[in-house]
């Protein structure tokens, strides 16, 4: 497996932002807006690959908030992946990448149902329950 920063207009941003369609937008009947991808332009893209075939199998997105924090968002894992330790190895490879660059804190809108698999890797949630993307979300926040 390769963890590797992705760049903008490459075949790798193409296949993450599939990946994001496919894992986050069409469940909830969304597609990624016009606003979405042009935040990508001045945000860090993660991607982990299956070295064996070059498949995306999971991204995430971590976007400067200020000197201290950075936000970790649009994390998304294949579903052949799941439950596999591929979400772990990319939260801890993000960590590890923010706190280099000086970030001394991550902050997340945690989809409701994945916050217990945030929970374990040591994020405490900070705020109430909020609608976004038409599903629950709840604030939470770590500091590396």
């Amino acid at each position: 497996m390769v963890l590797k920063i992705i760049k903008i207009d490459t075949l790798d941003y193409k296949k993450m932002v599939e990946l994001r369609t496919q894992i986050l937008r069409i469940p909830l009947g969304l597609s990624l807006s016009q606003f979405d991808l042009e935040m990508d332009k001045k945000d860090i893209l993660i991607g982990y690959f299956d070295d064996s075939c070059l498949e995306l199998i999971a991204c995430c997105i971590l976007t400067t908030i200020d000197m201290d924090i950075i936000k970790l968002r649009q994390m998304a894992v294949g579903e052949k992946w799941q439950g596999q330790g591929v979400g772990k190895a990319l939260i801890l490879y993000a960590e590890t990448f923010a706190k280099k660059l000086g970030f001394k804190k991550i902050i997340m809108n945690a989809r409701k149902v994945a916050s217990g698999f945030y929970l374990t890797l040591g994020y405490a949630i900070t705020g109430e329950e909020f609608i976004e993307v038409t599903i629950p979300h709840i604030k939470m926040e770590k500091n590396i």
